[in-house]
C-alpha cells in the first residue's frame, strides 16, 4: 500500500471517528441538567408557587412551576437556559412578578423532574402543550414569552406558531448549528448535530412585537448575533444593549432591570411619522448651488 493512501486512510479514519462522538456525545456537551428527586420542595422567599407535573403523549412528564403575583396582568412563559432546573432559575421570576405578571417555568427532558427522551421535535412539542394550558386560562394577548439563551430558540418557535402579546430574546443565537460551528468549523455539523435550532428562520414568522436584550461582551454568543437577528423582523424588532454586560450576568445590571420593566409595562402603539424628518434627505450641496 502506497505511504500516501495509508496516511489518508487513517485521516478519514479519526475523522469519522470523530464525527461518530460528536454525534453520540453532543447531548452532553450542549445540556447540563440538575435532576431532582421527585419529593425535592420548591422554595423561594417572598414567592408563591404553584408546582405542577404535565403528561405528554409519549408519556414524559414535564414538571413546572408557577410563580404567582398579586392581581396578575398577564403571565411570562419563562424559557430558561442549558443548564441546571428551575431550583435555580426560579430566582429570576421575581423580575416580572413585581410588575405584576405571573410566570410558568418548565424544566426540559431530563432536567429537574421532568422525565423523556430529549429530541428538538420533542422538546418543541412539550412547549406548544404547556402554552395550550396557559391559553386555556389566559387570552394570548396577556401572554408574554421570554427566552433566555437555549431557550431563545424555543420560545421564537413557539411565538412564529402563536399569537403571544410579545416576544422576548435574552442573549439569543443565530442558530446553534452557527455556535458550535465556531468551535469545529471542519465537522460536517448540518448532518451531525441534533439539536439546530434556527432560531433566524423562524424569526421571520414572529408577527408579535419583539424585544432583544444583548450584552455588548458575550464571548458565549456574541452581540453581533442580535444585530443581525435585530435585521430579520426590523419593523417589529427592538434591540436593547447592556453596554458591558455579558451572557450570564445580564441581572446584575441596573440597566437590565430598566429596559425589562420599560418593555413589559409598555403598551403597543403605533407612531405617528407625520412632519417628522423621515423623508428628508441630507445633501452635501447646498440647495441654491450651481453645478
Amino acid at each position: 500500500m502506497p505511504y500516501w493512501l495509508y496516511i489518508l486512510i487513517v485521516i478519514a479514519s479519526v475523522y469519522l471517528v470523530i464525527s461518530l462522538l460528536l454525534y453520540l456525545l453532543q447531548d452532553y456537551f450542549l445540556f447540563k441538567p440538575e435532576k431532582l428527586s421527585k419529593d425535592f420542595q420548591f422554595y423561594y422567599e417572598n414567592q408563591e408557587t404553584e408546582e405542577y407535573n404535565i403528561e405528554t403523549r409519549d408519556g414524559a412528564i414535564i414538571n413546572g412551576l408557577r410563580f404567582k403575583a398579586q392581581k396578575p396582568k398577564g403571565v411570562v412563559f419563562y424559557l430558561k437556559g442549558n443548564s441546571k432546573s428551575i431550583k435555580g432559575w426560579g430566582k429570576f421570576a421575581v423580575d416580572f412578578t413585581r410588575h405584576g405578571y405571573d410566570v410558568i417555568m418548565v424544566d426540559y427532558r431530563g432536567f429537574g423532574k421532568s422525565t423523556g427522551r430529549r429530541t428538538q421535535k420533542a422538546v418543541k412539542r412539550d412547549m406548544q402543550v404547556i402554552y395550550n394550558k396557559i391559553k386555556e386560562k389566559v387570552s394570548e394577548k396577556y401572554i408574554i414569552l421570554y427566552g433566555r439563551s437555549l431557550g431563545s430558540g424555543f420560545a421564537t418557535k413557539l411565538a412564529s406558531m402563536n399569537n403571544p402579546r410579545m416576544l422576548i430574546l435574552d442573549a439569543p443565537y443565530y442558530s446553534l448549528s452557527k455556535v458550535a460551528k465556531k468551535y469545529i468549523p471542519f465537522m460536517p455539523l448540518s448532518l451531525l448535530i441534533k439539536f439546530p435550532m434556527p432560531t433566524y428562520k423562524w424569526l421571520k414568522y414572529v408577527n408579535c412585537p419583539i424585544h432583544i436584550i444583548h450584552g455588548t461582551d458575550d464571548r458565549l454568543i456574541p452581540y453581533k448575533t442580535s444585530v443581525k437577528l435585530s435585521r430579520i423582523n426590523p419593523k417589529t424588532t427592538t434591540l436593547h444593549t447592556v453596554i458591558g454586560g455579558g451572557h450570564k450576568n445580564l441581572n446584575t445590571f441596573e440597566a437590565y432591570h430598566k429596559m425589562l420593566s420599560e418593555i413589559v409595562n409598555s403598551k403597543p402603539e403605533k407612531v405617528n411619522l407625520e412632519g417628522s424628518s423621515i423623508h428628508v434627505k441630507h445633501s452635501s450641496k447646498p440647495s441654491n448651488a450651481k453645478v
